[in-house]
């Protein structure tokens, strides 16, 4: 990988309480946007965002269609819609089916993304209870992007990474508290 340009966190149960904690961690002047996709029920909401921002000094906020991506800026998933990139790195949201039994679903972001910014990508995986995120992950890697996984061990729910793990050329197996300082030395 060069440089990152976007970096994708994607996460179902149990990876708010990851999340939490690795935020205060992170540089609030990262030079990429970081898109966290959860899996999330339907209704709008700020709680989500209001709890995000209180843990970082990063830019903190739900994606809206067309919005250009900034560096420094964790953009939130909205729910009841799948959140794709578009080349000129704006984002755009589709209500067709769910994929995984989720909309968003990781996948879809992660595949969408990986056609955008290819070896400059790089996606980390959470705790999870189903496979999503495991297909994503593997067209990240067939476009030359960089595949990261929390350690099973250290998730809530398992069954997320360990899909990812047995299916996917992980590049890397990070504990939850060492997720910050990965995220703050990416090229």
């Amino acid at each position: 990988m060069k440089h990152c340009e976007a970096l994708l966190i994607g996460g179902s149960a149990g990876s708010l309480e990851v999340i939490l904690k690795l935020l205060p961690g992170l540089n609030p002047a990262l030079r990429f946007p970081i898109i966290l996709v959860l899996h999330r029920k339907p209704g709008k909401d700020d709680i989500l965002t209001n709890l995000l921002a209180a843990k970082t000094e990063m830019k903190v906020k739900e994606v809206e269609e067309k919005e250009v991506m900034l560096p420094a800026t964790l953009y939130i998933a909205p729910p009841n819609y799948h959140l794709l990139i578009e080349n000129d790195h704006t984002f755009s949201l589709d209500a067709s089916e769910k994929v995984n039994f989720s909309r968003p679903s990781i996948d879809v972001t992660f595949e969408s993304a990986a056609e955008v910014f290819k070896e400059n990508l790089v996606c980390l995986l959470l705790s999870g209870a189903n496979s999503d995120g495991t297909a994503g992950l593997k067209i990240v890697k067939e476009f030359g992007g960089m595949a990261l996984v929390q350690d099973p061990a250290t998730a809530v729910v398992s069954f997320m990474p360990e899909a990812a793990l047995a299916n996917v050329d992980v590049d890397v197996v990070l504990k939850s508290n060492e997720m910050s300082e990965y995220i703050n030395n990416l090229p």
